[in-house]
């Protein structure tokens, strides 16, 4: 089993990328956990640009494609934290060695990239930094692994 996070953009901040070390290092003892990063475009403001740009991200992210392919999107799919433990289980079961998680940069995902994808997940309607979906993201993987271990962290 592999777990790929792929994201527009570089952390800055330290405290993201210890919360990210932290859930890397105890996703590790479930699956093999790669997060790759993939320079964020600016072309400007306007909306021309940002879609240019987003096009231009998501040639960089199609090298990541692995598996089953699942990008995260306001107007994805919601779960609880049980039925998505139950949902990537059933991707695994189903004979894909490697699930990639797609997290677009502060303009989102380019939204033909984003359709080609077997599966949009949402974490909310609320909008998120695209830094801070990462540690949401790595928490809730952890906790589904451990759901579906049977053991005690998830409430």
């Amino acid at each position: 089993m592999e777990i790929n996070v792929v994201c527009v953009g570089s952390l800055k901040e330290k405290y993201l990328k210890d919360a990210i070390t932290e859930y890397q290092k105890r996703i590790s003892g479930f699956c093999k956990i790669n997060i790759y990063e993939v320079k964020d475009v600016d072309y400007g403001e306007s909306e021309g640009n940002i879609l240019k740009a987003k096009k231009q991200e998501a040639e960089l992210l199609k090298k990541h494609l692995k598996g089953f392919n699942i990008a995260l999107e306001i107007e994805g799919k919601n779960f609880t934290s049980v039925q998505l433990a139950k949902e990537l289980k059933n991707i695994f079961d189903n004979k894909n060695s490697a699930i990639t998680f797609f997290i677009g940069g502060s303009n989102g995902l380019d939204k033909d990239f984003s359709d080609s994808l077997d599966m949009k997940l949402s974490f909310s309607k609320l909008t998120f930094p695209h830094q801070l979906m990462r540690v949401i993201l790595l928490e809730q993987i952890y906790r589904c692994m451990m759901i579906n271990s049977n053991r005690s962290y998830h409430k």
